[in-house]
């Protein structure tokens, strides 16, 4: 959530930023809001001041015994006045708070131009593609009848989830495994467990609601919950409506769910195998640090989820996503993304993202100075650390031998106990 005094104070530079994203701010609205706004809070204090002015003379009328009837009408009048225009300007502040609500959060000054993810800008890579002496084949196609199994998954609940067995059950397990256990102990995050069904506050707190309700499983009944999208929601709601002392900060944490998306609007994209379903599994990074840390935080952090893919021996690049291509609680955000050798092309498996204060605003998250005791909004990022499906994906194909069999990266010998699977 934006500033609002910003958003009043410097109206012009917020359209322009917006206007980066593609964004079509309304100021027609806001100017009409505004004005309102202005009109009833005057009005308010002008009648609240009158009504002090009687008070004031009622106080004194009655110490020289003399009648107030008349004054007593008056501030009953002004009373019944300012009941009535503030419950008009409580329903118009309802009306304002909606209108920034639905406003993106402003981008970093260093965020490329673009219009789309065709324009995001490539940082680094790492790693070279393999050079295979035979045609390399897909996930689905080596992992079919021998551990991926689409067609249970649609007889258990429909398309695009998505069942796993044996060698590639345990092969998600130990990757999970890796990866909590790097963040862990080598990266300093605390292991949190946290609910999968979330409450409207906590997608309001980051960003999913109200914009992006279709793209969420909301569950039936009166208590408007819903099954979280991805672990950023319930673990950085962790930090609403409370004030971290400046001694504990950064916070980190670390966190493994599974994500349900409705993965609306995206019909026809990626729809065989597992690269993109209704339900799969992350480990996800959440930071809360000062906004002087901001920066290097989100470098921290995409470095961490980084070290993941090195340890995998993955060939990754890091793409800072264009103005057009960037979501919509998100300050900066940097894409990792892997490459897939049957589509020779890298694709998405991370997304670290910094939200200085916008999600803070929105769940009252303060963190308060040991100095001075004052308090500040804290500046929340995340980032996954990884997807879990994807990695899955891209081991099948990276390390795939000619006769169908994985190699296991060296980093996942010892969890799986085993240094070839899906052999025959």
């Amino acid at each position: 959530m934006l500033d609002s005094k910003k958003l009043r104070k410097e109206t012009e530079l917020v359209i322009q930023n917006l206007s980066r994203r593609g964004f079509n701010f309304d100021f027609k609205k806001w100017e009409n809001l505004e004005l309102q706004r202005k009109e009833l809070q005057a009005f308010n204090e002008n009648q609240q001041s009158k009504l002090n002015d009687i008070s004031k003379e009622i106080g004194l009328a009655k110490k020289e015994s003399n009648d107030t009837s008349k004054l007593q009408k008056e501030a009953s009048m002004l009373t019944a006045e300012i009941k009535n225009q503030t419950k008009q300007l409580d329903q118009l502040l309802m009306q304002i708070n909606e209108f920034v609500m639905s406003l993106p959060n402003l981008i970093d000054t260093d965020v490329p131009d673009g219009k789309d993810e065709t324009e995001n800008l490539e940082i680094r890579k790492c790693g070279s593609p393999k050079e295979f002496d035979f045609t390399p084949k897909d996930h689905l196609e080596l992992g079919e009848n021998r551990g991926i199994d689409m067609e249970a998954g649609v007889k258990i609940t429909g398309s695009r989830f998505k069942v796993l067995r044996n060698d590639i059950a345990h092969l998600q397990r130990a990757l999970l495994n890796l990866m909590i256990d790097t963040h862990v102990s080598e990266h300093g995050y605390e292991e949190v467990y946290v609910p999968y069904i979330v409450n409207e506050d906590s997608l309001l707190g980051t960003g999913q609601l109200p914009k992006f309700e279709e793209d969420l499983f909301k569950l039936e009944g009166k208590n408007n919950f819903y099954l979280t999208s991805t672990a950023e929601v319930p673990v950085t709601n962790l930090f609403r409506d409370e004030i971290l002392d400046s001694e504990i900060l950064p916070v980190k944490y670390v966190c493994h769910t599974p994500c349900f998306r409705s993965e609306a609007g995206s019909y026809g994209k990626d729809t065989r195998g597992i690269m993109r379903l209704h339900q799969f599994e992350k480990v996800e990074l959440v930071q809360a640090v000062e906004s002087s840390d901001s920066d290097d935080a989100l470098e921290e952090l995409t470095g961490h989820a980084e070290a993941i893919l090195r340890k995998l021996d993955l060939p990754y690049r890091v793409v800072s996503l264009c103005s057009g291509d960037i979501g919509f609680s998100s300050a900066k955000t940097y894409d990792l993304e892997v490459w897939v050798p049957s589509q020779s092309s890298y694709r998405e498996i991370s997304s670290c993202s910094n939200f200085r204060d916008f999600q803070a605003r929105r769940m009252k998250a303060r963190w308060r100075s040991k100095q001075d005791k004052r308090t500040e909004l804290i500046n929340t990022l995340n980032g996954s650390g990884l997807a879990l499906s994807r990695t899955v994906l891209a081991i099948l194909e990276n390390f795939q031998e000619a006769d169908g069999s994985i190699t296991v990266p060296d980093a996942l010998r010892d969890y799986l106990g085993k240094d070839r699977i899906l052999s025959t």
